[in-house]
């Protein structure tokens, strides 16, 4: 049995290309930063948790709610192949019990902070929005997209961004790996986007330049089902 089943839907990626060595501290043991194009990448990544179920069971008031997290991209080597993966800084919930689950078993880590979202589609545009609080403060990620989605083209940067099946953890001096499976995800043509973080206060001291940074590229994918598999530790 999967360890969760949801759909993600709605899926805002804000990428940032970054020194690499910024990231070594953060790189699992056994992993490798991963690059497209020779560049190196981050990610802030908001989206909704929809039907969502631990263990085949919904836990009440835990079924639907928002995430936002800060990834960067990782590969392992497997005999001649590699498994291409995310690494997450923090990801960010509304849900404590979700936070518990994720910080005890999978060794990621969740913080529990007051979230809100807005969908909304008019005639030729679609607006999505996610927010989180921090102190007084309301962060915001949104963009403005068209309304019709397309299939993900081979060997673009969307397609890197969003096609990591694997996800890897520190666990004290060793790693934990896990598979999330999900089948690829359409895209919309974004045609505006807003990035309002105090990422100081949201990821802390080494990531606090990225609110000086341009983002690289903005993309909404439209999600799907998925599922998170048990980990393994390597």
């Amino acid at each position: 049995m999967s360890f969760l089943k949801a759909a993600w839907r709605k899926l805002i990626m804000i990428n940032y290309k970054v020194n690499p060595e910024v990231l070594l501290p953060y790189v699992p043991k056994g992993t490798e930063l991963d690059f497209y194009k020779d560049a190196c990448y981050v990610s802030v990544v908001g989206f909704m948790f929809l039907d969502t179920k631990l263990l085949g069971v919904k836990v009440p008031f835990h079924v639907n709610f928002e995430e936002v997290n800060l990834r960067f991209y990782v590969k392992r080597k497997v005999g001649d192949e590699y498994k291409r993966g995310v690494v997450f800084i923090k990801e960010i919930v509304p849900k404590p019990a979700i936070t518990f689950v994720a910080n005890t078993i999978y060794k990621e880590n969740y913080q529990t902070l007051p979230m809100k979202h807005i969908w909304k589609e008019e005639n030729d545009k679609k607006t999505i929005i996610y927010q989180w609080k921090t102190g007084k403060r309301w962060n915001t990620i949104s963009v403005e997209s068209e309304v019709k989605s397309q299939p993900i083209q081979k060997n673009t940067e969307v397609e890197f961004i969003a096609e990591h099946y694997w996800g890897y953890a520190k666990d004290g001096n060793k790693t934990t790996e896990y598979e999330v499976k999900h089948p690829t995800w359409d895209s919309y043509q974004v045609n505006n986007f807003l990035v309002d973080v105090d990422f100081s206060i949201t990821y802390g001291s080494d990531f606090s330049f990225l609110q000086k940074e341009q983002p690289s590229s903005v993309f909404l994918l439209e999600g799907s089902e998925i599922s998170v598999e048990n980990k393994t530790v390597l």
